[in-house]
């Protein structure tokens, strides 16, 4: 049984969401219903802006990405630098998981001539620091299984982008129920692919800013962890994703040289209900870059007036 889904949450109801899948096989919508009281929304001004206004679903909004056989073939030499990183991180992975690693790679390099998913293309930048760097996160990740003592838990990751860390986390933890969400439609449709093309389950992609969907009662304070690999600060950051943890659940957040930016945060952290629980400093395997994972632990629901809309976590960051 297949448990992707894709969904665009309604903010002209709350607590509403649309899937966005048609029940024909690889329809799209390209303009999500108007259901507010009047005026246009937000999807109609932007199928405007663009011309694909009125497009039929069924019609294919732009030409199919085709990764081919040579693609995946060339993408192998990242094999070596999985090996390597892999075990230097103490997570082992299988022929099977480094074949669908393989595949990732072709589509991201091919996906990205078309639209900016990275900058990082070669082989070992592909491999360390898009792979292995989100993979940095399953120690922690089996460290809150052995804690809530189950398995099973739920996870979203915060402006996904390209499905960094969440696809690579679940290649290797299939057992997680993970939702990728990012605010950029085609982004959106490049995990769609990924997921089809690797046969994930248990897998969903939301279309959506993440202080809007933080909003909705579908979303906030139902995953046991939230996570983001992003350049915010870790003020702004705290502030998009501790509105999505359960009480009792973590947010893992990952940074470079971070030992600034945690005093900083600190009246961020009590303000949205945590309480910094580890820092985990170490270097990226293979690189002299200096990563930081912090454990968040929610200790209390975050306050309803967070996250703040209009760019104000950014631009006015509580400290």
């Amino acid at each position: 049984m297949d448990n992707r889904r894709r969904i665009t949450p309604d903010s002209g109801k709350k607590g509403k969401a649309e899937v966005n899948r048609s029940a024909k096989k690889g329809a799209r919508s390209n303009v999500a219903p108007d259901r507010s009281s009047g005026g246009l929304s937000d999807e109609k001004k932007k199928a405007i802006r663009e011309g694909t206004l009125g497009v039929s679903p069924a019609a294919p909004a732009r030409e199919p990405i085709i990764t081919s056989e040579e693609d995946i073939e060339r993408a192998r030499e990242i094999s070596p630098y999985l090996t390597s990183g892999s075990r230097d991180i103490s997570v082992p992975l299988s022929a099977e998981s480094i074949k669908a690693f393989q595949v990732y790679a072709a589509m991201l390099r091919k996906w990205n001539e078309k639209m900016n998913l990275t900058n990082i293309v070669d082989d070992q930048g592909i491999a360390i620091r898009h792979f292995i760097d989100s993979l940095t996160l399953v120690a922690h990740i089996e460290e809150e299984e052995r804690k809530q003592g189950r398995q099973d838990l739920s996870l979203i990751d915060v402006g996904t982008g390209a499905g960094f860390p969440g696809i690579p986390l679940k290649v290797t933890m299939p057992q997680l129920h993970i939702t990728l969400l990012d605010s950029l439609k085609k982004r959106v449709g490049f995990l769609d692919a990924v997921c089809e093309a690797l046969n994930l389950s248990k897998i969903t992609t939301v279309h959506s800013r993440a202080e809007e969907a933080a909003k909705n009662k579908q979303y906030r304070e139902k995953y046991d962890i939230a996570t983001a690999r992003a350049v915010a600060s870790l003020p702004t950051l705290c502030e998009y994703c501790m509105p999505y943890v359960k009480v009792g659940g973590i947010f893992l957040a990952m940074k470079g040289h971070a030992e600034d930016e945690i005093g900083q945060a600190e009246k961020a952290i009590v303000t949205l209900g945590g309480t910094i629980e580890d820092v985990h400093e170490f270097l990226l395997p293979g690189t002299e870059m200096k990563r930081t994972v912090l454990v968040i632990r929610k200790i209390r629901s975050t306050p309803a007036r967070y996250p703040r809309g209009q760019g104000k976590a950014e631009k006015e960051p509580i400290l």
